[in-house]
């Protein structure tokens, strides 16, 4: 007899679910990137936003056809399994894992960042624990500290943990319209010019460092993701059919509007030279306006509500783990559960992974990966829309991407010309990542996943 396979509580509903979307969207992205994107692109970053928007539009239209109609955990792994087969699905499973695991430890350190004056001033604890190896110090407690929090709230249960996300999405969206109360009246039309200062193409500057509109394009569409998440959670969902599509489009629409004001009220505010690569834009945009007790407000929100940003792609990190798992592809014995239906073993599993690389690694130089995994995760998910409709166009869909045969193309070359956007040596790191993924394929998960199936048959 086969062993029953594992599977998780359903406790959320569409509310959880555009909340927890919401949560990853709108985190470091506008708290940080809008200055890393305005270094790149002078004012026109607007455009860049525009650009990855709409290519994460058209990525988040395809992605809620096929999360209402395989409505599995998994999210991109989990369709390109059952569309396109299980070396491909490995592949984006293998993309996957470096985005999320890269974007829960860029954001944990992000927020150490904003926390470690606090723990300085308030606890005496010394700046050499507060710094990996790579900027003088010895290690990132604050970044470890974080994430073992977010693990120990997971492992409650799903449902209570996303009550949790709901509160803290609400602190953030409140600072961040106080920053749009307080910015917009300083706006002067005079800021945006030049308005495109270094071009519209990828090209590198003097300083060795690449610019123009799609540079930061190509950075800024990690502002975007992470509803992808939210297709994650599809077992864990009441009605996934009606709800995922309406926590992922929701979420995007949402986060669409905040970005445009946001992103208008700090550069119309504030010439871009002066908040450019900022750790913090936002908060000295306040400061440069004369508004430091708002900038002190919007810094200790960043430090109370970053965690909804770890929350969420920890979340998706580890059911990706619990699925790969579970198919065998990694070891089975990762996929158990909780008697309250949380992935214990995984759970663990990923704080260990993701809490290693925030301690010590430093990720200034390679976050630009997380976006080349997420890149080809999108452009999977489109093309698995575009061969279901091939292959079974009368499966019953909880949601039809509308235009499917002009959204589709545009969701994968927009993403694949992205790809290619961003820095040579990003593209390189990510060529080693996905040739190390092929020799763990071939070595041990194809054999394994084999094995597995077996013992179900």
């Amino acid at each position: 007899m086969g062993q029953a396979s594992p599977t998780l509580a359903r406790s959320l509903s569409w509310p959880h679910l555009i909340a927890m979307g919401v949560g990853a969207i709108v985190g470091t992205g506008i708290l940080t990137l809008i200055g890393i994107g305005a270094d790149k692109a002078g004012p026109a970053v607007l455009v860049s936003f525009l650009i990855a928007g709409f290519v994460c539009a058209c990525g988040a239209l395809c992605y809620a056809e096929m999360a209402s109609t395989i409505t599995a955990s998994g999210s991109a792994y989990t369709y390109t399994h059952v569309v396109l087969g299980r070396m491909l699905a490995w592949m984006v499973g293998w993309s996957l894992i470096l985005e999320y695991s890269l974007v829960v430890s860029a954001v944990a350190v992000s927020w150490s960042g904003y926390a470690a004056p606090l723990l300085h001033d308030w606890l005496g604890m010394p700046e050499i624990l507060m710094r990996g190896p790579h900027a003088g110090g010895a290690a990132n407690l604050p970044a470890l500290l974080i994430i073992v929090l977010i693990a120990g709230v997971l492992l409650i249960g799903t449902g209570k943990s996303a009550a949790i996300n709901m509160l803290l999405v609400a602190i953030k969206l409140s600072a961040l319209a106080m920053f749009v109360w307080f910015a917009l009246p300083h706006f002067n039309a005079a800021n945006l010019q030049p308005f495109s200062p270094y071009g519209f193409g990828s090209t590198m500057g003097p300083d060795g460092i690449e610019r123009g509109i799609m540079a930061a394009a190509a950075i800024i569409f990690s502002a975007f993701y992470g509803f992808d998440a939210i297709a994650t959670a599809a077992e864990e969902t009441k009605n996934p059919k009606r709800d995922l599509a309406i926590g992922i489009m929701g979420s995007m629409l949402a986060c669409a509007a905040i970005y445009t004001i946001i992103a208008l009220a700090a550069l119309g505010s504030t010439p871009f030279t002066r908040f450019a690569n900022s750790p913090e834009p936002l908060a000295l945009i306040l400061r440069l306006i004369d508004q430091p007790f708002a900038a002190s407000f919007l810094a200790i929100t960043a430090v109370l509500t970053l965690p909804t940003v770890i929350l969420a792609f920890f979340y998706g990190q580890s059911r990706i783990f619990f699925v790969m798992s579970r198919d065998g592809l990694l070891p089975r014995g990762l996929s158990k559960v909780s008697g309250k239906g949380a992935p214990v073993r995984i759970t663990l599993f990923t704080a260990v992974v993701v809490g290693t690389i925030a301690l010590f690694l430093p990720l200034d130089e390679i976050v630009a990966m997380a976006n080349a995994g997420t890149l080809v995760a999108f452009t999977s998910v489109a093309l698995c829309m575009l061969v279901m409709r091939v292959r079974q166009p009368d499966l019953p869909r909880g949601f039809r991407t509308p235009m499917a045969w002009i959204i589709g193309p545009v969701a994968i070359s927009g993403c694949l010309y992205l790809l290619f956007s961003l820095p040579q040596n990003t593209l390189l790191w990510f060529l080693m990542w996905n040739i190390a993924g092929v020799a763990v394929y071939f070595l041990y998960s194809r054999r394994n996943a084999k094995r597995v199936l077996a013992e179900e048959a």
